[in-house]
C-alpha cells in the first residue's frame, strides 16, 4: 500500500506539500499541485481521512441539506455539486429535510465536527441560519449574506417577453405565495406588460396559497373574463406537467391553444409537449458554491444573484 512518502518522492515535493494539496488547502503552486495529484493517481494513494482531519483541523467534508420538493432539480443539483467538490478533494455528506425543524436538526448534526461547511438548497420556508459557515442556495431566506439566489423577477420578465413575441398577449400566472419568490415573479410579470404596453389584469394572476394550481386553472377556465388566455406561467416543470394534463381535459391543445411556460426547468417526457422554460445552469451554480467554500473568507459576504437561460423547444 502506498504512503505519503511514496507520493512525496514521486512528485518531487515535501510531505507537507502533499498534505496541503490532498486536503484542498490554498497557497500551493499549480505545478506542485498537479504533480502531487498525478503521483497520487499513479500510486493509487488514498490518504487516511481521520489522520488528515486531526492534522489539518479540517474534515474535508461539506454537508448538504436538500430541502427541495422537486426531485428532478435535487438530483441535478447534487450531481453537479458532488462533481465540483471531488475536483477539490472534498466529500459530500447529504441530509434531506422538508421543514424548518428538520433543517435545524440536520444543521446541528452536521455542524458538530462532521463537516467544515454546510450548504442548504431549495428551502421554501423561513430559515434561521446563525452559522457563518452555512451557504443557502435558492432558499426563501433571501436576505442571508451567504446566499446564492435565483433572479425570479428577471425570469418572469424574460418569459413574458418571449410569450408576447410569439403573439401571446393574454398571459396568466399561477404560482403559490408560500415563498417570497411570488412577489418577485409578479414584479417581472408587471414590468414586461408595462414595457409592451399591455394592461395588467388581476384576474389572470393566481398567487393564493390556499388553492392548488389545478383549482386555479379551473377558475381561469370558468371565468368569462379570463377564458381567452393563451399563455400560462407556472413555477416549475412539475407544475407544468400537471396543468398540461388538466388543459388537455378541457380539450385545449398545448402549445397551439395555450402556451405553457415553466419558470424553473423544462419538460422532456414522452407524450408530453415540449415547452419553453427558464433553466438555471447547475454546473455554474455548483462552481460558484465550491469557489465560495474554498476561497479566502470575505469580511462582508455579499449575496449572489443568478440568472437563468431561456430554453425553447
Amino acid at each position: 500500500m502506498s504512503t505519503i512518502n511514496d507520493v512525496s518522492r514521486l512528485a518531487g515535493v515535501s510531505k507537507a506539500t502533499v498534505s496541503r494539496v490532498l486536503s484542498g488547502s490554498r497557497g500551493v503552486k499549480e505545478a506542485s499541485r498537479l504533480a502531487v495529484l498525478k503521483a497520487a493517481e499513479e500510486l493509487n494513494y488514498r490518504p487516511n481521512v481521520i489522520a488528515q482531519s486531526l492534522l489539518s483541523q479540517s474534515t474535508g467534508c461539506i454537508g448538504v441539506i436538500c430541502a427541495q420538493e422537486n426531485i428532478n432539480q435535487s438530483t441535478a443539483y447534487l450531481y453537479a455539486l458532488e462533481k465540483q467538490l471531488s475536483q477539490h478533494q472534498k466529500h459530500l455528506l447529504l441530509r434531506f429535510a422538508s421543514s424548518q425543524v428538520e433543517v435545524q436538526n440536520a444543521l446541528d448534526e452536521l455542524s458538530c465536527g462532521l463537516c467544515d461547511d454546510v450548504v442548504i438548497i431549495g428551502a421554501r420556508f423561513e430559515l434561521e441560519v446563525p452559522h457563518e459557515n452555512v451557504i443557502v442556495v435558492d432558499c426563501m431566506d433571501a436576505d442571508a449574506s451567504n446566499s446564492i439566489q435565483f433572479d425570479h423577477a428577471f425570469a418572469a420578465e424574460t418569459a413574458c417577453n418571449y410569450l408576447i413575441s410569439q403573439g401571446r398577449r393574454q398571459i396568466a400566472v399561477i404560482t403559490p405565495t408560500a415563498n417570497r419568490f411570488a412577489e418577485h415573479i409578479l414584479l417581472g410579470y408587471k414590468l414586461a406588460l408595462e414595457n409592451n404596453f399591455l394592461p395588467f389584469n388581476r384576474n389572470l394572476v393566481f398567487m393564493e396559497n390556499s388553492i392548488s394550481s389545478l383549482v386555479a386553472l379551473q377558475m381561469l377556465m370558468n371565468n368569462s373574463t379570463t377564458l381567452n388566455f393563451n399563455a400560462l406561467l407556472v413555477a416549475d416543470e412539475l407544475e407544468a406537467q400537471r396543468v398540461i394534463t388538466q388543459l388537455q381535459a378541457f380539450n385545449k391543445q398545448v402549445p397551439k391553444d395555450i402556451m405553457v411556460f415553466s419558470l424553473a426547468g423544462s419538460l422532456n417526457l414522452p407524450g408530453v409537449p415540449a415547452i419553453p422554460a427558464i433553466e438555471y445552469p447547475v454546473e455554474v451554480m455548483a462552481a460558484r458554491i465550491v469557489k465560495w467554500l474554498t476561497q479566502e473568507p470575505q469580511s462582508t459576504p455579499v449575496p449572489q444573484l443568478m440568472r437563468g437561460d431561456l430554453v425553447v423547444p
